[in-house]
This record gives structure tokens, C-alpha cells and sequence, in this order.
């Protein structure tokens, strides 16, 4: 193994949360999350000489992981929908934690229930914190097209949370 071929790996390896949170995103359950993200770590590793030094891996990552992911939709279409782990949240009380997770169920349904495509943006812009500039190049899609993806996505959202809100409270009442 050269000693570029080991930055190579370390630096795979560093982005590796991000990678299975974007595969996540796309699959929308964790099995075909897992095999997704196994094949782009595949195709990375069996492809890694053309690589461009100087350019962002974790982008070149996303672009390869969307890339593979949109061939097996093609030739596979699978309606299945997706199933998140449950989340840890600490509290003081009760109460305090109820409401937590309640509020982290209610955003995972809202997640969910985007459209694909919205998901992904999601996820590199507001959790992976890319540019909208590195999300279009990751997703091979006009910056515009990263743009109103975004605003659809967070607008869904907000409609979605304040819709579940407002159903608990008069479910309470």
C-alpha cells in the first residue's frame, strides 16, 4: 500500500458518519442504507487513483453513493419505506424526556415523508453543512435546482411539524 493510498483510507475512514447519514437519506432504511454505502466505499477504493487531489472527498463520495444509488433504483424500484433507530435523548425528568422524544418522532415522520430528492438536500446542506455550490456538484444538479429543493424540503417540514403539534394538542384537550 502506498503512502497515498493510506491518506486516502484515512481520510475515507474520517468521513464515514457522514457518508452512512447521507445513505440513510437516500435509502430510507438501514439494510439498503448499509449495502449502499458498502458499494460506494467499494467503487471509492477500486477507483481511488482518480481521485483529484485538492478536491473534497466527502463530494466526490456523495456524487459516487447518489450515482449508485439512482442505477439501483433503476434497475430495482423499491417503495419500502424507511425505518430509523430509536434516538437517545437525555433529560432531567420525565417529562422533559417524553417531550423530547415525542418532538425527535415527530421530525423523523416529518423526514420521512419528504420526497427523496428533498431528503438528500437536507441532509448535505443542514447536517453535512456543504455549500449549496458542493451539494449541486454531489448531486449533479443545478445550484438553483439545490436551492428550491432546500426551501421545499424546510417549508414540508415546518407544515408537517406544526400540523403533528397542533394534533397532539387537541388530542390532549
Amino acid at each position: 500500500m502506498t503512502k497515498d493510498n493510506l491518506a486516502f483510507r484515512q481520510e475515507l475512514i474520517a468521513v464515514l458518519p457522514r457518508l452512512r447519514r447521507f445513505a440513510m437519506a437516500l435509502a430510507g432504511r438501514k439494510d439498503l442504507a448499509e449495502d449502499l454505502l458498502h458499494s460506494a466505499i467499494e467503487r471509492a477504493l477500486r477507483n481511488w487513483g482518480t481521485f483529484q487531489t485538492g478536491r473534497r472527498l466527502d463530494s466526490w463520495m456523495f456524487k459516487i453513493m447518489q450515482n449508485h444509488w439512482i442505477d439501483t433504483r433503476r434497475a430495482a424500484a423499491s417503495g419500502e419505506t424507511q425505518e430509523f433507530g430509536a434516538v437517545d435523548v437525555q433529560g432531567e425528568d420525565g417529562r422533559v424526556v417524553t417531550e423530547a422524544r415525542d418532538e425527535m418522532r415527530v421530525a423523523r415522520m416529518a423526514f420521512e415523508a419528504l420526497p427523496e430528492e428533498q431528503r438528500a438536500v437536507l441532509t448535505l446542506v443542514v447536517l453535512d453543512d456543504l455549500s449549496y455550490a458542493e451539494a449541486a456538484e454531489a448531486l449533479n444538479v443545478p445550484i438553483g435546482t439545490v436551492m428550491s429543493r432546500l426551501s421545499r424540503a424546510r417549508a414540508a417540514m415546518s407544515a408537517l411539524m406544526q400540523r403533528a403539534s397542533f394534533t397532539s394538542v387537541r388530542k390532549e384537550n
